[in-house]
């Protein structure tokens, strides 16, 4: 399979992140991670994006959910779901079945290969987390999750 990685959302030339740019740091190590864990679904049978994914997990989390719950969940503009939805159920990745209570409701739910993409995507997401942190033993991999949530914390106080 050929490599094919973005490099648009990576740190300039000049290589090392200095202390100013912390959160560039961490966007540049979470878009390579993403980049690298679809890379295989894209290049795949169903050409799977990161918003399918996003789609995907949800009715994984979720099973006989329906599309206004997903709205809902996700913020996300209705209409771009709408297509969203369609087009994973023309994949096959996705299957709809009407409300016994309610016909005009659609209960939403992966199908075989929709659990299949699912399950690999988990797998590409354990196999490249063992690769980020390779080389740091547990204190330090307790450290930096440690520093990450209280930047997180830092950012959910300002947000308040």
């Amino acid at each position: 399979m050929r490599d094919t990685v973005d490099n648009v959302n990576h740190p300039s030339a000049a290589g090392k992140a200095g202390s100013d740019d912390v959160l560039e740091l961490i966007h540049s190590v979470v878009h390579r991670y993403r980049s690298l864990q679809y890379q295989v679904l894209r290049d795949g049978p169903h050409g799977v994006t990161h918003m399918d994914s996003k789609v995907l997990g949800f009715f994984s989390r979720h099973p006989g959910a329906t599309q206004s719950e997903l709205a809902q969940h996700s913020g996300r503009d209705k209409a771009q779901l709408a297509r969203l939805v369609a087009g994973l159920r023309e994949r096959g990745l996705l299957a709809a079945e009407a409300d016994a209570n309610d016909r005009r409701s659609v209960r939403l739910s992966l199908t075989a290969d929709g659990q299949a993409v699912q399950r690999t995507l988990q797998q590409q997401g354990k196999r490249l987390t063992a690769q980020a942190v390779a080389g740091l033993n547990a204190a330090e991999r307790a450290q930096l999750q440690a520093l990450l949530q209280r930047v997180q914390g830092n950012l959910e106080a300002d947000a308040q």
